[in-house]
């Protein structure tokens, strides 16, 4: 076949469009243990994004409160214009001491009579000033002392670890639940293969029956009694399979996975995996869950809060300084010709907190009893935990015994069926016992799947009240 160049150049064309979109395909597909979406669900989940930010917001208050430790430097500019200056009175000095020297020099008026300083000379009036002031300088400012701030400053690294365990408080959280849910659509999974299982067997005792059927050993009603068992599971297996989809779309947004991305889930679940490292794992430490170190973090912090007020009692220090140019005109002509005058000083300052009404004293108080309360909680945290772990002991035992005993039952419910099938083929059943024995075996199978799945909730439940998860 002879291409021509358009043809040449579609085929072309198609080529690299499709190299181009094979890796963004790859991309959108993610299979994934357990472990992996749970560390997913760390990277991606907006309820820890949020928190990953608190922790940055800590660290800016943080910066807030070493900058008070920090030189406080300001520049400052600014004019006054005065349109009216003020008048001043004063005493009218200048006859005061005319009257002074003529006293002095026995000077006498027209009639030879002494002069003599009168009992009101009157007053003086002036204006001061300049229609225009302009000056120009630089504050600084240092703190020496202020037990609050040193407080403060001692304190940045319990915050951030306290704002750091908080977001583990929330990881561990939904790791527990990403756990949970992956596993029921393992079990989900699981209850596929029974029911494909179920529906392979159903379809061979269908063929069997119908040439049962063709020979005259088996009524037409037999053979529409296996058609209905049939179609039964297939219905059950679409609406299992529904159920994974949603459970599948559910995860996604646990995990904070765009729904578009098609999620894998590649561990299998045993009754090895579920009962193994339990024995191991039996003990544990108040200090292993993460809520007990964030409880026992912000215990910390109160115990700062108390010293912050404590030392606020204290007198605290700083040196302050300015260094300014200042010029006066009757005009505004500042950059013309004129003097600037060179103003400077620098200050040590002492400010001894005397009374403020018992306010500090009742702010130590409040903190103290604070204090009391975190404590009180973190005992009441300790039952907690000590009831969680006896809680999720008992029912990780009752789960297994169960899942144990539902895994022999649904083996013994297949023998029954393997049995009664024998016997029906070879004439010596009735299509009810097969009928009865099918039930049986679906309803053995239910429980298992049932029994697998509470036995693993047990187990993350159990591992995660031992802050082992």
């Amino acid at each position: 076949m002879k291409l021509n160049p358009a043809s040449i150049y579609r085929i072309a064309m198609m080529l690299v469009l499709t190299s181009i979109m094979r890796p963004a395909l790859a991309q959108d597909k993610h299979a994934l243990t357990v472990q992996q979406a749970a560390d997913y669900a760390k990277k991606n989940s907006i309820q820890v994004k949020n928190l990953l930010l608190d922790v940055q917001l800590q660290e800016e208050t943080n910066r807030q409160v070493t900058s008070s430790a920090y030189p406080q430097l300001s520049g400052r500019m600014g004019t006054t214009y005065n349109p009216n200056i003020a008048v001043q009175s004063f005493p009218d000095f200048i006859s005061l001491a005319t009257y002074g020297v003529l006293q002095k020099e026995g000077v006498t008026d027209g009639s030879g009579r002494p002069i003599t300083v009168p009992n009101d000379i009157g007053l003086l009036r002036a204006q001061f000033g300049t229609k225009w002031i302009a000056n120009a300088g630089f504050d600084l400012s240092q703190i020496l002392f202020d037990g609050q701030v040193f407080v403060g400053l001692q304190a940045r690294a319990t915050t951030m670890e306290w704002a750091r365990k908080n977001v583990e408080v929330t990881e561990e959280l939904i790791k527990a639940n990403v756990y949970k849910v992956y596993y029921q659509l393992v079990v989900s999974k699981t209850q596929i293969d029974l029911l494909d299982a179920n529906i392979e067997r159903l379809q061979k005792l269908q063929h069997d029956t119908r040439e049962m059927y063709k020979n005259g050993f088996a009524e037409k009603l037999d053979v529409d009694k296996v058609d209905v068992q049939i179609a039964n599971l297939q219905t059950e297996k679409k609406r299992v399979e529904n159920q994974i989809a949603s459970g599948n779309l559910g995860l996604k947004l646990l995990m904070g996975m765009p729904m578009k991305e098609e999620l894998v889930l590649t561990d299998t679940l045993s009754d090895s995996q579920i009962k193994n490292g339990i024995l191991e794992a039996s003990s544990y430490n108040y200090n292993d869950r993460k809520e007990m170190q964030y409880a026992e973090l912000g215990r910390k912090l109160n115990e700062y809060n108390i010293k912050r007020y404590n030392l606020s009692q204290i007198p605290t220090v700083s040196l302050s300084g300015s260094w300014s140019k200042n010029a006066q005109r009757n005009e505004f002509n500042f950059f013309g010709k004129g003097d600037w005058y060179t103003f400077s000083n620098i200050s040590l300052n002492v400010s001894v907190p005397i009374f403020k009404g018992f306010y500090t004293r009742s702010k130590i108080q409040e903190a103290k009893l604070t204090l009391k309360k975190t404590e009180n909680q973190i005992e009441n945290l300790k039952l907690s935990i000590d009831n969680e772990v006896e809680t999720a002991r008992i029912n990780f035992k009752t789960a297994i015994e169960a899942m144990d005993y539902q895994k022999q039952n649904m083996k013994l419910a297949e023998d029954v069926y393997e049995q009664t099938k024998k016997k029906f083929e070879s004439g010596l059943g009735s299509n009810t016992e097969i009928t009865a024995a099918q039930t049986d075996l679906k309803a053995a199978q239910t429980n298992y799947i049932n029994a697998l799945y509470d036995a693993i909730v047990a187990r993350v439940d159990f591992m995660k009240a031992i802050g082992k998860l």
